[in-house]
């Protein structure tokens, strides 16, 4: 019998559920985005993963901000600063356990 396996992009066992590091270590690597369809990718990615991060939407706000119509695209301070913490918390992912 199979004891643990990646489905979905998610490592799962009886016990937990955790982040598949193969699919954090690209999102890790991604450049900051220059352009809108940058940020869209970005948060394709990590929006994947958002379970495992707490207030995700709240983090991820001054980039989708960027994103509505008629939008003009300046990656302001608090974007870097949302992009890096995202970046942070997902190779910091905590491991789901399901509940007895």
């Amino acid at each position: 019998m199979v004891k643990e396996g990646i489905v979905l992009g998610h490592k799962i066992s009886k016990e937990w559920i955790k982040v598949d590091k193969a699919k954090v270590d690209i999102i890790a690597k991604f450049p900051h985005p220059t352009t809108v369809k940058g940020i869209q990718s970005f948060l394709g990615h990590a929006v994947f993963y958002r379970r495992f991060i707490k207030d995700f939407s709240n983090i991820a706000r001054p980039m989708t901000c960027l994103l509505e119509k008629d939008t003009p695209f300046m990656f302001s301070k608090e974007c870097v600063e949302a992009f890096q913490t995202l970046k942070r918390k997902l190779t910091e992912a905590p491991i789901l356990i399901a509940p007895d």
